[in-house]
């Protein structure tokens, strides 16, 4: 997979190890789906978009249990999860 330029390799990293912490869950997987608006096929193909990425982080943010656990399970503090989302946010267009 061609990463996007416009993101830092930690933050591209710790946004695909929280996707794999939510996606790890049938009925958490099924949520970030169901609030995202998202299916599948699109959530699969936006994985080099900072947007998705950060909509992914997003997710996480707006539900503290999720957002703490997840950090607690990938060993990192919440603080950086949302400080990842806000990097996103800030990425600029993919080139």
């Amino acid at each position: 997979m061609e990463t996007n330029s416009n993101i830092d390799q930690e933050t591209e990293i710790l946004a695909f190890r929280a996707l794999g912490w939510v996606l790890e869950d049938q009925d958490r997987a099924a949520r970030l789906l169901a609030l995202t608006g998202l299916d599948p096929r699109e959530l699969r193909s936006g994985l080099e978009d900072p947007a998705m990425l950060s909509s992914l982080l997003g997710f996480l943010a707006n539900h503290e249990p999720d957002l703490i656990a997840c950090a607690e399970d990938i060993g990192i503090e919440p603080a950086k999860l949302a400080a990842a989302a806000a990097r996103l946010n800030n990425s600029g267009e993919y080139s």
